[in-house]
């Protein structure tokens, strides 16, 4: 037994173990919040501690402004964000659809064509007609965005960077910062041409050009508003239908609106059609619309599509190969823009149609005319050669020409030295002047009439007639000299002053009053004795349709241009004809003798310069006191042509005669008036001379009773002359 046995031997009974029991976990407590916190304060005092004294004042002077500033900045900010929703969302819902924003001219247009159906001329907006960000050609959409708004895709109506670049520009420049460079993007261009949704009021504004310059003013509050209303189109329209109404309404210069209108003015096709470098040249046009028209300055235009193809091929639109090609093949004009023909004519025309359907239209007009764009050119031409080879360099001296047929149909019309021009002072139809001794064919015309013939006689000696309240008049020759007894084709062909007198004293100065009125001479005719010198005013356009009543046998014209007058679309003429041949003046007989008597200026006297080398020509030179006006008007079977030279000031020529210059320009006209054409003889009489015509080559001064013998008997040769 061992000894670990107990007392009585006995092993004790088996007991387990006692293992300690474990208590379940008491749940931690969380440390108090307080504590923490203090520690959070304690490291905040760690990164900023308080400095003491003025330092740690001004420190905390400076924290507190700054977040005042935040805290008023934020608030302002979502007021104004807020303002500036409200407004884009009401001019929202102010703007109509798009397609009613293409067109907004409160005036029309005219379209003018020549005899054979062609345009020559345009006059108020062209709107060439509509079209769209999709049809156009997509050259001329990409040159557009290229040069105007290369980020118009994504930006939402302004470009902040755009605009930072532009007043960056202007203060470089020397300029302020809304001058000069706007950074304005497409969208902001569209709302100023819809002047910020201001319609035009004709009660408001005197002119429509007044609005639109008021709409392109800029301050801060219209580029605000200009802002905000661009926004509403971004979020009315979208990007397509922007572009859209910008294509359409644009302002391309010389009168297009919209790049349809301007494509046809310059190219003749459609803006939907165009290649490379005529998109170019168009686009190019938005920055500075009269600077830039081809019209204007075709070189200039070319280098401006030059540097519209660099943006282009730089912003990927176009390859390098596509832009050394427009490069290399600049657009040109086309033959009736080239040409810029009949200026003068077609201003012409806009005054003599109704006001309401021309020069204040506010349809679409379409005009057909006589004008003739060959005949055209030949007097442009004439005139220039005159004037750079027998007028000295730098003379300020001007001159107009007039070409009609024998019916008045007007077929050319140069009003001045400078011919590519519109709006300008047109002296064929706006200079009164004095014909001088182009009037007296209408006093001789007044003789033949009361059958007188071509080889009576009168006597060229001096004379003096008492006009009552003027006192004597004693008139004289252009030469100082007198060829006593002359005939009729004589005293007219070399331009002889008294026989004219005598011949208009002794018809009456109410017969060639009466005559020079029949044939068209409209203005005030003098009522004495000089009447027959041409002392009243007349145009050139005027006298030259007087002159073609006597071509065709004695009737009456009226200088027209206006032939048909419809709206754009229509069939059916609004106005006719408005002028033509009217009533008989004065009999053929007396027409026919008249054009012979004329036929002789030209071969033989005073306007020998005119004659043409290969048909016959009839005409009247006239110089009027101190060379103050010169003209020629004369004609041939097919034309009648009038040319005036002279100062705009009445200051007199020097050397100049109406058988000088004027002769040589109408001479040069008709030369190319009438190539081609197969030479046709006057409609003139060809009377014989008498065998004897008496002359008194030294004659003297004779008394008052032998002056009345000689009326005496000139009327007893018209008697017989009459009733043989």
């Amino acid at each position: 037994m061992s000894s670990s046995s107990g007392k009585n031997g006995r092993k004790p009974p088996l007991v387990a173990d006692r293992r300690q029991t474990r208590k379940p976990p008491t749940p931690k407590k969380k440390a108090p919040s307080k504590p923490k916190a203090a520690a959070r304060k304690t490291v905040s005092k760690r990164k900023a501690p308080v400095r003491k004294g003025p330092v740690g004042w001004l420190t905390g002077l400076v924290r507190w402004v700054i977040g005042l500033i935040w805290r008023v900045t934020w608030r302002l900010g979502f007021v104004t964000a807020s303002i500036i929703g409200l407004a884009v969302l009401y001019f929202t819902t102010t703007l109509p659809d798009h397609t009613a924003l293409l067109d907004a001219r409160t005036r029309g247009s005219v379209t003018l064509l020549d005899r054979e159906g062609k345009i020559f001329a345009w006059r108020g907006d062209q709107f060439g007609g509509q079209i769209t960000a999709d049809t156009v050609a997509p050259a001329l959409r990409d040159a557009v965005v290229a040069t105007e708004d290369k980020r118009f895709r994504w930006h939402p109506g302004i470009d902040p960077k755009g605009i930072a670049s532009a007043i960056r520009i202007n203060l470089r420049e020397g300029r302020g910062p809304l001058s000069g460079h706007g950074g304005s993007t497409i969208t902001q261009q569209t709302a100023k041409l819809l002047c910020l949704g201001v319609e035009y009021d004709a009660t408001q504004w005197k002119t429509e050009a007044e609005y639109e310059a008021d709409c392109r003013r800029t301050t801060i509050g219209r580029k605000i508003k200009e802002a905000i209303f661009a926004m509403a189109m971004e979020v009315k329209f979208t990007k397509d239908e922007i572009l859209t109404i910008y294509l359409n309404r644009a302002y391309l210069g010389a009168g297009a609106r919209g790049f349809e209108a301007a494509s046809e003015r310059y190219f003749g096709k459609s803006a939907n059609s165009v290649n490379v470098a005529e998109a170019a040249m168009l686009a190019g046009l938005l920055k500075a619309p009269s600077t830039y028209a081809p019209t204007s300055n075709l070189e200039r235009a070319q280098n401006r599509a030059a540097l519209v193809v660099s943006l282009m091929e730089d912003q990927g639109y176009i390859t390098t190969a596509e832009a050394q090609n427009a490069i290399t093949n600049p657009a040109t004009l086309s033959e009736a823009a080239a040409a810029r023909a009949g200026g003068y004519y077609a201003d012409w025309v806009m005054e003599t149609g109704p006001k309401f359907l021309t020069r204040d239209t506010t349809e679409d007009v379409v005009i057909r005319t006589t004008f003739d764009q060959r005949l055209q050119t030949a007097a442009e031409e004439a005139m220039k050669e005159i004037f750079a080879t027998k007028v000295r360099e730098g003379s300020e001296a001007q001159a107009a020409i007039v070409v009609m047929s024998a019916d008045g149909a007007v077929r050319a019309m140069v009003g001045g030295r400078k011919t590519k021009v519109s709006g300008a002072f047109n002296r064929a139809t706006m200079a009164w002047r004095q014909p001088g001794s182009a009037f007296k064919p209408f006093v001789y015309a007044a003789a033949m009439d009361l059958g007188f013939t071509p080889y009576a006689t009168v006597v060229d000696e001096p004379i003096t007639i008492d006009v009552p309240g003027s006192g004597p008049y004693t008139p004289k020759n252009y030469t100082n000299d007198f060829k006593g007894r002359v005939t009729l084709v004589e005293a007219l062909k070399d331009s002889l002053n008294i026989p004219a007198i005598r011949v208009s004293e002794s018809v009456g100065r109410d017969a060639v009053r009466d005559i020079a009125a029949g044939f068209g001479i409209e203005s005030d005719i003098a009522q004495g004795p000089a009447i027959a010198l041409g002392s009243s005013e007349t145009t050139l356009l005027e006298i030259t349709g007087a002159y073609a009543g006597i071509l065709n046998g004695g009737t009456s014209v009226k200088p027209y241009g206006l032939m048909e007058l419809r709206l754009q679309g229509d069939d059916t003429p609004l106005i006719g004809q408005t002028g033509g041949l009217g009533e008989r003046v004065i009999s053929e007989d007396a027409a026919r003798n008249l054009i012979f008597m004329m036929s002789r200026v030209v071969e033989e006297g005073s306007g020998r310069r005119a004659k043409l080398p290969d048909r016959e020509a009839a005409g009247k030179t006239g110089t009027t006191q101190a060379a103050r006006d010169a003209w020629f008007i004369g004609f041939t079977a097919d034309y009648v042509a009038g040319v005036w030279m002279g100062y705009d000031n009445n200051t007199p020529l020097t050397g100049v005669t109406g058988g000088g210059l004027p002769a040589e320009i109408w001479h040069e006209t008709m030369v190319r008036v009438h190539e081609g054409l197969p030479a046709r003889p006057l409609p003139m009489a060809h009377p014989v001379p008498p065998a004897n015509t008496p002359k008194a080559p030294n004659a003297q001064p004779r008394t008052k009773k032998q002056k009345e013998k000689e009326r005496e008997q000139l009327l007893l040769n018209v008697l017989r002359s009459i009733f043989d």
